[in-house]
């Protein structure tokens, strides 16, 4: 028995130097408090294969240093240094010292030692040495920067030289500041030997390349929209020199006149080395924060430069036979709701170029046969905040879901035909919602259509545009006369005005609106939908603005924040439940989704309904509160009416199995029994007997009660949709709070079958679990959590 991965998906942590791309191929990037690695080149498709979870926090930063060695930091104060070379079961080492948050990191191997630098929040520069042959470490100095902060740091060796160490870092003053390693009074200490001044901002990148045996270049970008280039040569007198040279200062490419900065270090045998700092170029091309600056050599060792910015573009720069540095390409995202690039890296053999950015999605693009021409290519993503909720389409066929940052996002599998194994990934594929509150729920209506609800009042319903369907046949290799049926009668795609929140159908692109005649949100035609067909996953930009659904109804009724959502098999009824300190806005309201209207409303919590379940056979509707109570509520079918639900039965406080807040419920395939899931560590099974169980109106009672550890609060559960292999046990997922999940069975008691830990599964909470609804793939499970994860599993059995 067992659980392998099938998808995950997340993005990458919104800070700088959060992603790295190593001499291995392998992307690595800080996704929550874990790292996650993926190969972007990989059989034409790409996927996170890994996910090495030991930090406590929010990730900082990453850094490859060795084909299977990387550098961590996070603000749970640590640094860590992993060897992944058996990834699952990576040998790690906490570097310990730090009083705050780490920031930014980076290493050089001198002789048989990594010498790694790291800056953190508490304002120092900390440096170790890690022996690789006696597999320990050690600080052995501190640079503090008083009230100060380091924003970036650089390690290089030094021309002429075999081991003296140059770290190059910005600090808050505006200035860059070169230290050289020597030995003090006996002890080894980083000096400083130069101050770099020029920039009028804070620096946010540096990096240094390796010219030839006697020069360096460094380039350093700052939030003052400048890149500046600064050549460190050897030089064999200590006398600054006057020097005329061509240099692009300002985009210009006139005669000035450049005065050497001279430093000199010793080494161990005491001989003074020499090196010369130049300012070489300063290039303008962004009109934004420039925050990361990256070196590449061509295949024929031509050197270049890529820049990333907040203004959305990345821009590689070349060296011009006279000497002056240009732009030579420039790529990015044009028009939608985004702040721009944190930082970008060029692929090892500098032919791919990534960058990440604001909404914590990777942007990757490929150099054609013709160099200037770079193309889009397919990517991972994810979102950037917690995933709140999640639910399949009937058919299986694409999974929801709804985060806090603001979106819905829709994922399916990648079928692809030109392939010899007709090899399958999951891709996000649309985002049919892009939200200007948190989202928090959602459930499905039909098989293309949704409800969602967010950190407003409102219930809102999406219909999928033709643009999608039409996609997914192509991209999921679906053929079926019913899609076609819907095509028929349903928007080409949507849009969203550039003052409003609702998602606006677009039935036919080709007929513009005269400007004189749109309303006054309408004025902006950037925002207006261009469909596009996909034969391979969207990129980023072609998700923010070209997959959105139409809205189509809003639903008023409840009086705060809604938080649970869920209907009935056939898409009738819809229930919802908002935030409540009372028993009126705890109430249930259900809806007809055939005319939006409130049809009734069951009172019994007097907290939040945290969890609404409607049984598979859409003859009970179960609740769970922060009450500590369950409730269950009966379709009387005998009227006319198209529902008429009567509370059956319910918990109190005094006869409750749970003493703590109930957080989840679900229902066997086949109706018979429901579980729930509680802070208090316990998962219940229940049904209806004989026997009376304390539970008011009907005698309902506890099947079986799986207690897990005291602590263990019980966040998610799901029931598959047939039964086991056996034909007689009910298969379950259980998640916790540790993010952890436990397969189980249910017969007359509970069984673990084995767990799925926080490195294959989630590392904060599991927000939600349900089986994928599929004939062929009945132990599908998809997951979802706190650390902005989202996973499917293939649940294998023997039972």
């Amino acid at each position: 028995m067992s659980a392998e991965n099938v998808y995950t998906s997340i993005a990458c942590n919104r800070t700088p130097q959060s992603a790295d791309w190593g001499e291995n191929g392998q992307v690595i990037f800080a996704a929550c408090n874990s790292v996650a690695v993926f190969e972007p080149n990989s059989n034409g498709s790409v996927k996170i294969q890994k996910t090495f979870v030991e930090h406590t926090a929010k990730v900082n930063t990453v850094k490859w240093i060795s084909n299977h060695e990387f550098l961590s930091g996070a603000y749970d104060k640590f640094c860590i240094l992993w060897n992944i070379k058996d990834q699952n079961a990576p040998k790690i080492w906490k570097l310990i010292g730090h009083e705050d948050g780490v920031t930014f990191v980076d290493a050089i191997r001198v002789n048989d030692q990594w010498l790694i630098a790291t800056t953190s929040l508490d304002s120092t520069i900390k440096f170790w040495s890690f022996s690789i042959e006696n597999d320990a470490y050690e600080v052995f100095y501190t640079i503090k920067l008083g009230s100060g902060f380091c924003f970036a740091l650089k390690f290089a060796i030094l021309p002429n030289s075999k081991d003296k160490v140059l770290l190059a870092y910005s600090t808050d003053n505006h200035n860059i500041h070169l230290t050289c390693e020597q030995i003090v009074d006996g002890k080894r200490e980083f000096v400083k030997v130069d101050t770099l001044v020029g920039h009028e901002n804070w620096v946010r990148g540096l990096d240094i390349v390796k010219l030839n045996n006697t020069e360096l270049l460094l380039a350093s970008s700052s939030q003052d929209t400048f890149i500046r280039l600064w050549r460190i040569s050897a030089r064999q007198t200590i006398e600054p020199i006057q020097i005329r040279k061509k240099a692009n200062i300002f985009a210009t490419n006139e005669d000035i006149q450049i005065e050497e900065k001279i430093f000199t270090v010793k080494t161990s045998g005491g001989k003074s080395l020499s090196y010369a700092v130049t300012l070489e170029s300063v290039l303008l091309g962004h009109d934004n924060w420039v925050y990361s600056v990256h070196w590449s050599k061509t295949f024929d060792n031509r050197l270049q430069l890529l820049s990333s910015s907040i203004d959305k573009t990345l821009i590689i720069w070349a060296m011009q036979e006279d000497g002056v540095w240009m732009e030579k390409v420039r790529v990015g995202e044009v028009g939608g709701n985004t702040l721009g690039f944190y930082g970008g890296k060029f692929s090892p053999d500098a032919k791919s170029i990534i960058g990440h950015g604001y909404q914590g999605s990777f942007h990757i693009w490929h150099q054609s046969e013709n160099e200037n021409i770079w193309i889009p290519g397919i990517n991972v993503g994810g979102h950037f905040s917690e995933v709140r909720d999640l639910c399949w389409n009937p058919t299986g066929e694409f999974l929801l879901t709804v985060s806090a940052d603001q979106t819905t996002r829709c994922h399916a599998p990648w079928k692809r035909a030109d392939t010899t194994d007709n090899l399958t990934t999951w891709h996000e594929i649309a985002r049919p919602q892009v939200h200007g509150y948190d989202m928090q729920a959602i459930c499905l209506l039909e098989r293309f259509k949704f409800a969602s609800g967010a950190e407003e009042k409102i219930v809102r319903t999406f219909q999928a545009p033709v643009n999608f369907i039409e996609n997914l046949k192509r991209l999921c290799n679906i053929e079926s006369s019913e899609l076609d049926e819907i095509i028929e009668s349903t928007p080409k795609g949507a849009s969203v005005p550039s003052l409003g929140l609702s998602n606006k159908a677009v039935f036919d692109e080709s007929i513009p609106v005269a400007a004189d005649e749109r309303h006054i949100k309408d004025q902006y035609p950037d925002n207006y939908f261009v469909p596009i067909s996909m034969t391979s996953p969207p990129t980023e930009e072609t998700l923010m603005q070209n997959t959105l659904w139409p809205e189509v109804q809003k639903l008023y009724g409840h009086g705060y924040e809604i938080f649970a959502l869920s209907a009935t098999s056939d898409g009738k009824i819809l229930a919802s439940s908002c935030r409540a300190t009372n028993d009126e806005h705890a109430q249930i309201i259900l809806w007809d989704t055939s005319t939006w209207k409130q049809i009734q409303k069951l009172p019994s919590h007097q907290l939040t309904v945290t969890q609404l379940k409607f049984a598979p056979n859409n003859k009970w509707l179960l609740s769970v509160s922060r009450d500590r109570r369950w409730t269950l509520f009966e379709n009387d079918t005998a009227t006319d009416a198209l529902c008429n639900f009567k509370l059956i039965a319910t918990t109190d406080k005094k006869n409750g199995i749970h003493s703590r807040i109930i957080w989840t419920c679900d229902w066997t395939h086949d109706s018979k029994h429901f579980a729930t899931g509680s802070r208090d560590g316990k998962v219940v099974a229940w049904q209806q007997n004989d026997n009376d169980s304390g539970c008011s109106l009907k005698n309902y009672g506890a099947l079986s009660t799986l207690e897990l550890a005291k602590n263990e609060s019980v966040t998610a559960i799901a029931f598959a949709s047939c039964f086991a292999p056996n034909n007689c046990d009910y298969v379950a997922a259980i998640g916790l709070e540790s993010g952890s999940i436990h397969i189980c069975t249910l017969n007359t008691s509970w069984t673990i079958l084995f767990t799925i830990d926080q490195v294959n599964a989630h590392h904060l909470t599991v927000k939600r679990l349900q089986f994928r609804p599929s004939a062929n793939n009945p132990y599908q499970l998809a997951s979802c959590g706190s650390d902005h994860l989202t996973r499917i599993y293939q649940i294998k059995l023997n039972c």
